[in-house]
């Protein structure tokens, strides 16, 4: 199915209800997700969908009762776990108990579960150093009764619950059953509030694995899987998952029109209710459990680990397709290499810290208007905070090349259309490297180019992560290169009007040290837009 942010409901036929001018029609007896927009395109109207008349509807003169519970018949056979899928940090697991905050996992075969600090930590801060890991590993084994414990331990149990409850428990053999697709997160608030950490890391892992059951996503996005009904956050409260940016809620929303959210009060509501639960099927995210693993130790990112698990190339399409016709635009913005190349360069000049230097923006500026100006490219010089949310994602949407400094606007490569063409850019302070939007650029399938100063680099020749002082924008001593430059001739007319002999090329660059108040990143405009061009022309 592909998932749909439009209504999906009936409508009930005309006739079936008595007319009455004076009253509103009558409402949709089934609604899921968002209004009906203009901006929707192509999306049914309300008036093809079935109908449904009152006859049809269900007779609920006889009460329905809804079934809550997993029941057995004693403690030696409740119904064990199964762990579906797992990497270290992304375990998809069928019937996870929870109770009195404690999170137990029930088998018979403990050689089928994996090592359990793989699985679950104790959901602290991420701090550097020997003991700040083995601070964050769960208490294996050990059982508390603290409602205070907020789920710090994980119990793997030989196929008995006696230690939840004893036989003469009324909860013995009863338990409130959640619905399955659940996602569930054991992460502080650390990493949470930042777009690029909430999309590129947690939104893409989680459904990186969770896409891992359905190998044959097509390339429009089509999937069998359910959607996922609820989101768990364990330390979290309701205030702290947005993002300054307000991007993360848009992200959820439109993903998932009718996706719940529960947090840390939710949680401990049901601590101190003292009845156990059981998660019927859950996709558990853990940040630091995931560290350990190969993929995270290679690329510093937590969703690496997902992609040990099997899936389809097109597995980010269900995701990248529902927000891209939530903002209004057809899936297929963007899609092709025959049409216009779009071209964004996303600016930081106005943040005062990890941006061009000056004189370098105005030159790369410059040759982009060139390349438009010559080819009939367009180009987009932006400043995200100066667009609507629903701006920035249809521009993404349709862009072909992305550049910039290093920093949270590339997160929008996320809803760009892969294709042969489609590149990102990425300007970084010199000697300095993170694979934050390289890992996830090449991991959409899309090529990635980092640049330092007139260098250039991409897989698999990437240097090793680095953060040089100065790679965040911290005041320090910079490398500034400085461009010695002539007029030369050319049919191209100056950005101010008219004029001969106005275009520039840079024939020297001279290295001078200097101190400066915040760090900027230097940048060879010219060789970055020769780059361009071959990028924009190729295939």
């Amino acid at each position: 199915m592909e998932y749909e942010s439009v209504i999906s409901g009936y409508v009930i036929a005309d006739g079936a209800c008595p007319s009455n001018p004076t009253r509103d029609p009558p409402p949709l007896p089934i609604v899921s997700g968002s209004l009906p927009d203009s901006r929707l395109g192509d999306a049914p109207s309300i008036s093809s969908r079935p109908r449904l008349l009152l006859r049809d509807l269900p007779n609920t003169s006889h009460a329905q009762v809804y079934s809550t519970r997993l029941t057995w018949k004693s403690a030696s056979q409740v119904p064990q776990t199964k762990i579906i899928a797992h990497v270290p940090g992304w375990s998809i697991i069928d019937r996870l108990y929870i109770y009195k905050g404690v999170v137990f996992i029930v088998s018979n075969e403990p050689q089928s579960i994996p090592n359990i600090s793989a699985i679950y930590s104790k959901g602290v801060d991420i701090e550097v150093g020997e003991e700040a890991e083995l601070a964050r590993l769960p208490r294996r084994y050990g059982y508390t009764d603290n409602q205070h414990d907020r789920g710090q331990s994980l119990v793997w149990l030989r196929g008995s619950i006696s230690g939840w409850c004893d036989s003469s428990s009324s909860f013995l053999g009863v338990l409130l059953c959640l619905i399955c697709a659940q996602y569930f997160v054991n992460d502080p608030p650390q990493f949470v509030r930042h777009y690029y950490h909430w999309a590129a890391e947690l939104w893409f892992g989680f459904w990186r694995a969770y896409s891992s059951l359905d190998p044959t996503i097509s390339p429009s996005g089509n999937t069998t899987l359910p959607p996922p009904r609820r989101m768990w956050f364990n330390r979290l409260d309701a205030f702290r998952w947005r993002d300054y940016s307000t991007m993360n809620q848009w992200i959820v929303r439109s993903s998932f029109p009718d996706l719940t959210m529960e947090f840390i009060d939710d949680w401990d509501d049901r601590i101190k209710m003292g009845v156990p639960f059981v998660l019927e099927r859950v996709v558990l995210a853990d940040r630091s459990a995931a560290m350990p693993s190969l993929n995270y130790q290679r690329y510093q990112r937590t969703a690496a680990a997902a992609f040990g698990l099997p899936g389809s190339v097109h597995w980010w399409q269900t995701i990248r397709n529902n927000v891209v016709q939530f903002a209004g635009l057809d899936p297929e913005e963007g899609a092709g290499t025959r049409q216009r190349p779009v071209i964004t360069y996303i600016s930081r000049q106005a943040w005062g810290r990890r941006m061009l230097i000056p004189a370098d923006h105005e030159r790369l500026v410059y040759e982009l208007r060139k390349l438009e100006y010559v080819y009939g490219w367009e180009v987009n010089v932006v400043v995200p905070e100066k667009m609507s949310r629903l701006e920035q994602l249809q521009l993404a949407a349709r862009t072909t090349i992305l550049m910039g400094v290093h920093g949270n606007g590339l997160t929008s490569l996320l809803w760009m259309k892969p294709n042969p063409r489609s590149t990102v850019m990425e300007f970084f302070y010199p000697g300095g490297f993170a694979h934050d939007y390289e890992y996830t650029t090449r991991s959409l399938g899309m090529t990635h180019y980092g640049f330092w100063d007139d260098a250039a680099f991409t897989s698999p020749d990437i240097p090793l992560p680095a953060y040089p002082e100065g790679f965040q924008g911290l005041p320090c001593r910079s490398s500034l290169r400085r461009l010695t430059i002539r007029p030369q001739e050319t049919p191209f007319p100056s950005m101010e009007g008219p004029s001969p002999n106005c275009a520039y090329s840079a024939l020297h660059l001279k290295r001078r040290l200097m101190m400066a108040s915040h760090s900027i990143v230097t940048l060879n405009a010219q060789y970055t837009a020769s780059y361009l061009k071959r990028r924009s022309m190729a295939n």
